[in-house]
């Protein structure tokens, strides 16, 4: 296929992704420059970079920030490993077995993710199984505070998100050729040797593609902190995300929320590109 026949065919997609991507994030970056409230939202006054210097010198803007990283740098490694590791077992299980365990492991990525948490968060109330458990084996009761909190943000970022790497890892295992690993176990290969040595990198632009996807996911948690933080200042676990939605509904500084977003965009990019880079040489290599 020539370059003009491919323009022909995504010309189409390419302007309506140019319409939905590229036009709100400019509207984004120049309602940023204004000074909005919903008293003067018709007759925004124009400030300049100065929304963007308030978000940068903004301490709640920082602490949110910090607990995105956190919760990107715990939640999408232990993804990528327990999805991984169950895809493993299940590999190994028959049929039949594998189909009760997937519906099973897959009920927290079907369900909508308001209801999951709410579900989640019922377990650690007071009449909570989780909660009783917690109090029979450590004689004292379950508090919600500032650790516990983010604690459970992250748990159930992992119980939401794994089941999307356990499907994909495990769709990636059914193309493994079965005469690598029979010629490994000739040769007298462990079974931790196979997967560091044969399954592993067979999976490797899996891995790639479910690391940008949730981190992409991760930056931009904000269901299960609304639900699990009840947007509680106390407890000081608000994400990017949370702390924007703050600003734009609460204080109701609709430009400072504008330039957060872009601000937002621009770091999802610093994170994924490296990535893609990474991504695309290796595509090159294996070709």
């Amino acid at each position: 296929m020539n370059r003009r026949t491919f323009f022909r065919f995504t010309a189409p997609s390419i302007i309506v992704m140019t319409l939905l991507m590229v036009v709100p994030v400019i509207m984004a970056i120049w309602l940023g420059m204004h000074f909005m409230t919903y008293a003067n939202i018709k007759e925004p006054q124009f400030i300049g970079l100065r929304n963007y210097i308030d978000i940068l010198q903004d301490a709640r803007f920082w602490q949110s920030f910090r607990f995105t990283a956190l919760y990107t740098g715990i939640v999408v490694p232990a993804t990528i490993f327990v999805g991984f590791s169950i895809a493993l077992l299940l590999d190994q299980v028959s049929r039949f077995t594998r189909g009760i365990y997937l519906s099973i492991f897959l009920l927290p990525f079907v369900i909508v993710p308001i209801v999951g948490t709410l579900m989640f968060k019922q377990l650690f109330e007071p009449s909570g199984l989780f909660t009783w458990i917690y109090q029979t084996i450590l004689d004292t009761r379950f508090r919600y505070n500032e650790a516990t909190v983010k604690a459970l943000i992250i748990i159930y970022g992992i119980w939401h998100v794994a089941p999307f790497a356990l499907v994909t890892y495990f769709a990636g295992l059914q193309t493994l050729s079965q005469d690598q690993i029979e010629a490994a176990s000739i040769d007298g290969a462990t079974r931790l040797q196979k997967i560091r040595h044969i399954v592993i990198p067979h999976v490797r632009s899996l891995t790639i593609l479910i690391l940008l996807i949730s981190i992409m996911d991760a930056y931009r948690v904000f269901d299960s902190v609304f639900v699990l933080s009840e947007m509680n200042p106390i407890y000081k676990a608000d994400t990017v995300m949370t702390y924007t939605f703050k600003t734009a509904v609460t204080v109701q500084r609709l430009g400072k929320a504008n330039a957060m977003a872009i601000i937002t965009v621009i770091g999802i990019m610093i994170v994924l590109i490296p990535n893609l880079i990474q991504s695309y040489k290796q595509q090159i290599e294996e070709r």
